[in-house]
């Protein structure tokens, strides 16, 4: 599929871009910048994003101010990065945890679930420093907990994809996937409009 195409697809679906969430490990960042390359849109990453605003780091955020203060600037700029058209969006693991985004991001954007079971997670992030909400603690229990509250809204997505291949395949499943979103809702406002 084509930038074009995915641009005129979008629009049809009056959303604004395509947004990636998941738990933090699930591959968003890399799936984000793989397909941003692959229909030539502006990948966005709000952790960055939000570092660059603050001015250092997000573990640097949490020591200073804690998670709280950290989850109401991520809301304002998550809030802000929904609006932008044509981009794709990989948004940390705990932003939908925010009522105010998961409306505006419903309303805004596709949305992609990138699901990975916790046994991969906790492998995946085993080696990780820079995650403060794994900061000495059990990973594999901090998974499960993290899973418990955050997996509701992620199944809340339009498009679930089980993120354990590459990130190509991963971007060519998603593109066959967002076809036939786009042809099915199509189908469905077209019978909707005929009652």
């Amino acid at each position: 599929m084509e930038s074009l195409e995915f641009k005129n697809k979008l629009e049809e679906l009056k959303k604004n871009n395509i947004a990636i969430i998941g738990h933090m490990g699930a591959g968003k960042s890399i799936v984000a910048k793989t397909l941003a390359k692959k229909i030539d849109f502006k990948h966005i990453d709000s952790d960055y994003e939000i570092t660059r605003f603050a001015m250092k780091s997000i573990n640097k955020i949490f020591q200073e101010k804690g998670e709280e203060y950290f989850r109401n600037i991520e809301t304002e700029i998550v809030l802000k990065l929904i609006e932008k058209k044509n981009v794709i969006l990989s948004l940390g693991g705990g932003t939908i945890l925010s009522g105010l985004i998961r409306d505006k991001l419903k309303k805004n954007s596709i949305t992609l679930f990138l699901d990975v079971s916790l046994l991969e997670l906790e492998k995946r992030l085993k080696k990780s420093t820079k995650r403060p909400l794994l900061k000495n603690v059990d990973i594999a229990e901090k998974v499960k907990e993290l899973d418990i509250v955050r997996r509701k809204y992620y199944l809340l997505s339009d498009i679930t994809i089980k993120n354990t291949n590459s990130p190509i395949d991963t971007c060519k499943n998603f593109i066959k996937k967002f076809a036939y979103f786009h042809e099915k809702t199509n189908i469905n406002k077209n019978k909707k409009q005929k009652m």
